[in-house]
């Protein structure tokens, strides 16, 4: 068999995951890569290089032009210790870029980063295709009502506490099987409230109420979450993970986010959410091109 239609015939196998109106969201590629744009000037790691409207839409285009699947903007900073932000503030940093992009790049699938039910119905109306929130509808439980009435891609993420004292001392009696529990339980109550399942991918929440030896846990055992045949998604670029564990700033956490990418795409996570997504791309393209027998990813 041509090793393009093996490709393509394996892709078309593996879960998928669908946006407002039914829209799949997908990659041609074995990976899906999804590009962080922060509007705010408190992130751990860019605060204050895209806080603009006309910054933001740049980065936003630079994405797209380095092959990002999707674009995920964010405009509340959710690092450890961050205050909350009230959602007029959170939109008015949010919607002209979402408009603008959206314009720009029709057919570019943009997701937004909240946990407002507020925000999160604002930017559905102004073209989002995904909510990525950290709160699981925690924080905010009319963001259920939201989702079930527009139906967008749904990030399901793990977290332990809210993010102004979330590492304040993280316990698990098992990490593994609570994170586990957690995306059973969670995404059983989203489909009786009316999500389709389809909507929703997993995301283990690194560095959301867990330490050094929670996330490297999660991360060694991504197969724990396979058997609830949806899209697995991690967000680690530039984390202190990378500081726990090798000393590096983070700015000098490109490399090792790249690594670590990589070892999580050949064990079968297909979603990767980064700060470089040029760099990203070039490493995944060259681990699948040295590792052609890879190809029974999840994503």
């Amino acid at each position: 068999m041509p090793r393009k239609k093996k490709i393509a015939e394996l892709l078309a196998s593996l879960p998928s995951w669908h946006g407002v109106g039914g829209r799949s969201i997908a990659s041609s590629a074995s990976f899906g890569i999804m590009g962080i744009v922060n509007l705010t000037p408190d992130s751990f790691y860019d605060g204050g290089r895209s806080p603009t409207t006309g910054e933001g839409i740049d980065r936003a285009l630079q994405f797209c032009g380095d092959g990002a699947d999707i674009v995920d903007f964010g405009a509340e900073s959710t690092k450890p210790g961050a205050e909350e932000l009230a959602p007029v503030e959170e939109q008015f940093r949010l919607l002209p870029v979402l408009h603008a992009i959206r314009k720009a790049v029709p057919d570019m699938v943009i997701s937004v980063d909240t946990y407002h039910a507020e925000t999160a119905a604002s930017a559905l109306e102004s073209g989002a295709d995904v909510i990525n929130d950290v709160s699981a509808c925690d924080f905010d439980p009319g963001l259920t009502d939201v989702l079930v009435q527009y139906k967008p891609g749904y990030v399901l993420m793990h977290h332990q506490g809210r993010p102004k004292t979330m590492q304040e001392k993280p316990r698990y009696g098992n990490v593994r099987r609570q994170v586990a529990f957690f995306f059973e339980r969670e995404m059983t109550r989203l489909v009786k409230a009316g999500l389709p399942e389809n909507r929703i991918v997993l995301d283990p929440g690194i560095g959301f109420g867990k330490t050094c030896a929670h996330n490297v846990e999660l991360l060694s055992h991504p197969e724990d979450w396979f058997s609830f045949g949806r899209p697995i998604l991690v967000g680690i670029s530039m984390k202190s993970l990378f500081g726990d564990l090798l000393g590096l700033p983070p700015e000098e956490r490109g490399g090792a986010t790249r690594i670590a990418t990589v070892l999580l795409w050949e064990k079968g996570v297909f979603w990767h959410r980064v700060h470089d997504v040029a760099g990203t791309r070039r490493a995944l393209t060259l681990a699948a091109a040295l590792r052609p027998e890879q190809w029974k990813v999840r994503r």
